[in-house]
Parts: C-alpha cells; sequence; structure tokens
C-alpha cells in the first residue's frame, strides 16, 4: 500500500513539473500534495534584497536665498544627507546572474546586496532600470550556474488560474502566498501607477514583496509584484504584477548592453472608449482606443492612421486603453513592426506599423544658462518628441520648455515643463532666445509661459 501512494506522488509531482498546461488536481494525491514540489523547485530563484538609498535631506527655504547663505554661511545651508535602507524581493532570470526587480525598490540605490536561500550574498548593479515601469535589471557580481525561472507567455494567462506570489514579506524571510489570477489588464489610478499595465491576483502580496516572483502552477514566472491596493498598508487580496512578456523585453535589452529602457514611440494620444463616443462611431459596442491627437513625427501617421480613428488590437491583441496600447507596442520591441487594427467608420483594416525610437528632431540644444543672466542655473531646451514624452508635454507643443528651474527660477516661480512663450514682449523659439533676453533685460523681467495648457504672466522688478 505505501509502494502505491509513493508511486502516485513521484507520479502527481511529475505531471506538475513536466506539463505545460496548467490544470485542476485530477487525484487525491494531488490534492494532498499541494504546491510542494513547484516551490521547491520554484522558490531557489527568489532573492531577497537590501539596498542602500542616500536622500538629501529637506534644506530651509531660507537658506536658499543669497542673502541668508552669505550671512549664516554656505556650510550652515546645506541640507544633510540620510540613509534610507530598502527592503525587497528579486528574481533571477539566468544562470549567470540577471535579476529582475523593481526599481522603486533598487533604482536609486548606491549599495545593493543580493542574498539567495541558501544565504549567498552577491554584490550587485542597476545594469538596466525604468521607473515609469518600476522595473530593474541587476546584474550580481561573481555569479555563475545560478537557479533561475522560465519565463511564460503572459498573454496566455487566464482569469481563475492558480497562481503563487513569493517573496520577503516585511522581512520575515521567503514566504509563500496563493491565490489565483483576478483580472488581466489593469490600468489607471487605482494600480498606483496611472500609465502601468498589470495581472491582477488575490495571492497575499504585502510589503517587502516588490520585486518578487508570480508563477504559475508549473512554476513558471508569470509577472513581477509590484504594489497592492490597501487602506490599511497590509494586503486586501488586490495584488498587482508586471507581465513577464515585459520583463522579458526588459531583460533582452539588459543583455544587449542597453543602460536606459527604450519603447517604441508611437507619437499619439488616446482616450478610452466610452459608451458616448462610440456611439457617435456608430459602434455597436464599446471598444478599442480612440486617436485624440498625432505628432507630424507619428509612425502611426505615416503608416495612414488619423485623429478619429479606432485602434482595436495590436499584433492581434485586443486594446482598449492607451495604457495597453503602449504596452504591446513595448513587448513588440524597437526595430520591428506591429500590426494594428484600425476602425475608420464601418471599415475595418490591418495596417504595419514601424516600431522607432522617439526622434530628437530638431536637436534639443539643451542650455543652462551662467551667471552674466540674471536666472543663473536655468536649463531649457527646444522641444522634439523626446522632450515631448520626457516632460509630458501636448504632442503639438513647440518651442522651448524649461527643463530645470534652477535655483533663481524656482525662486521666481518657474517650473519644470513651463513653456516660455515670451520674454519682454519678444517671442522665444529657440533656447538662445532666454539667454539673449536674460542676459541684459532691463529694469524689469515679464515673462509669458504655459503651465499645463494654460497661459502664466510672471512679473519681476529688478
Amino acid at each position: 500500500m505505501m509502494r502505491k501512494v509513493l508511486c502516485s506522488l513521484m507520479l502527481a509531482t511529475l505531471a506538475v513539473s513536466a506539463n505545460a498546461e496548467t490544470k485542476v488536481p485530477t487525484s487525491q494525491a494531488e490534492i494532498s500534495l499541494g504546491f510542494a514540489p513547484v516551490v521547491k523547485q520554484a522558490s531557489p530563484a527568489v532573492v531577497n534584497i537590501y539596498a542602500k538609498i542616500v536622500r538629501q535631506g529637506g534644506a530651509n527655504p531660507f537658506f536658499s536665498d543669497p542673502f541668508f547663505e552669505e550671512f549664516f554661511g554656505r556650510g550652515f545651508a546645506e541640507p544633510r544627507p540620510r540613509v534610507q535602507n530598502s527592503l525587497g524581493s528579486g528574481v533571477i532570470l539566468s544562470e549567470d546572474g540577471y535579476v529582475v526587480s523593481n526599481y522603486h525598490v533598487v533604482g536609486t540605490a548606491t549599495e545593493i546586496r543580493v542574498v539567495t536561500t541558501d544565504r549567498r550574498e552577491f554584490s550587485a548593479q542597476v545594469v538596466l532600470g525604468d521607473k515609469e515601469s518600476d522595473i530593474a535589471i541587476l546584474r550580481l557580481e561573481d555569479a555563475k550556474d545560478l537557479p533561475h525561472l522560465n519565463f511564460r507567455d503572459s498573454d496566455q494567462i487566464e482569469v481563475g488560474e492558480l497562481a503563487l506570489a513569493i517573496g520577503n514579506p516585511f522581512g520575515v524571510g521567503q514566504t509563500v502566498s496563493s491565490g489565483i489570477i483576478s483580472g488581466l489588464a489593469r490600468t489607471g489610478t487605482a494600480t498606483g501607477n496611472a500609465r502601468g499595465y498589470f495581472i491582477q491576483t488575490d495571492a497575499a502580496i504585502n510589503p517587502g514583496n516588490s520585486g518578487g516572483a508570480l508563477i504559475d502552477v508549473n512554476g513558471d514566472l508569470i509577472g513581477i509584484n509590484t504594489s497592492i491596493l490597501t487602506r490599511s498598508g497590509g494586503s486586501n487580496g488586490i495584488g498587482f504584477a508586471i507581465p513577464a512578456n515585459l520583463v522579458a523585453e526588459f531583460l533582452r535589452q539588459a543583455k544587449a548592453g542597453n543602460e536606459s529602457f527604450v519603447s517604441p514611440w508611437a507619437g499619439v494620444a488616446g482616450q478610452h472608449m466610452s459608451a458616448d463616443i462610440a456611439e457617435s462611431l456608430g459602434l455597436v459596442f464599446p471598444m478599442g482606443v480612440v486617436i485624440s491627437d498625432l505628432h507630424a513625427l507619428s509612425p502611426l501617421g505615416e503608416a495612414g492612421l488619423r485623429v478619429g480613428d479606432v485602434v482595436t488590437h495590436v499584433d492581434g491583441d485586443e486594446v482598449n486603453s492607451p495604457a495597453e496600447m503602449k504596452f504591446r507596442m513595448s513587448v513588440a520591441g524597437v526595430g520591428g513592426t506591429s500590426v494594428l487594427t484600425r476602425l475608420r467608420g464601418h471599415d475595418s483594416a490591418d495596417i504595419e506599423v514601424a516600431l522607432i525610437k522617439v526622434p530628437e528632431t530638431p536637436p534639443a540644444d539643451e542650455t543652462v544658462l551662467n551667471d552674466n543672466t540674471v536666472m543663473p542655473g536655468l536649463k531649457v531646451s527646444r522641444i522634439n518628441p523626446a522632450i515631448i514624452t520626457q516632460m509630458g508635454l501636448l504632442l503639438s507643443q513647440t518651442g522651448v520648455v524649461i527643463v530645470d528651474a534652477g535655483r533663481y527660477g524656482g525662486r521666481s516661480g518657474l517650473r519644470a515643463g513651463d513653456v516660455v512663450l515670451s520674454i519682454n514682449g519678444t517671442e522665444v523659439r529657440h533656447p538662445v532666445d532666454v539667454v539673449d533676453a536674460m542676459t541684459d533685460p532691463g529694469r524689469r523681467l515679464n515673462l509669458d509661459v504655459l503651465r499645463g495648457g494654460r497661459a502664466v504672466s510672471l512679473r519681476f522688478r529688478l
């Protein structure tokens, strides 16, 4: 009898580890065994991450004034740096030491230490990080023959599948929680990232789980745990994970030597399809993303799309939000093409679109004002698609934008992202115009800027 039970357990273990398809347990032996074989297989690839972050303390606003600086001394005005320790999780993606975690865990760290389940410690460096996607790829020093997880195609995940979250919540040590995939294609402010695209799970995720693995019952990686929806600070059964397909593209770019993540530039602004918009366009059901604006250099525009068109699919996958559309194109990667399904009235067509890097045309000509001007330290740039993306400007915006207000500009009320329209009544078209206007402006300085789509006038007596 004991031999039969052992044989059943062995067969169940093999079925879980070798079968590529997710399935519900079919025997009492499989039910009794639970997730133990999967956890035993996957957990060595999940690591604890200890990061040291040095942050500058907040300075007293009085000491940013030259008068107080001169009166009290320069050293008295400088804020003291604070050392903050960050705790999170990570997932080993390759045997030679590439690890993924969240950007908010390690992105700004000055020192990173990674500890494996067998208590080995490695120093690590961030080789590729992206704050917006909240992903960072680390490289462990002197690492080889490490256990790692295989990627699963996250587009094949279905709501209702079993899922396991592995991480280090609250620093108590490696912990496994189970649940199901409770939602897909989650976007919006409720996720903590209005521009993100996430898998939702009810497997318990808590502080310290960030950067840990979300795996299926075969032990394959389906996502990286990144955030929770909570009012208490603990898990309420709504957690979000970054899909594995996007993580795989980050790993590919890191191995290719990229120092920053490069995602395709669409050059479009889009909006969710509402019932009212769908009715106005003659659609039976709300679906897709409505193109509301197109940059002159947009590859979608060059392919024939125009304002008012509806994009319903990217490479055959349905899209219903701008974030979802961006995700699909990011996974495809720069240098290739994607096929967009366009709906215009009752006409539907598949259009091939080139996936390009964000253009830097015209040149930004970034300029920092010197001490011969009235606002030394002010950094301005000519607006191009790259600057539009960086500063979150309107696609149609041209001219000159403030990249960094600097010390004196900030005190004068200027902000990064302000588009400079004119100085003392003279139109500004190039950073040189700003330098010229602020070198000898006379007794008054009048600035007209565009801030968040609204015109703002600033008046100063010099």
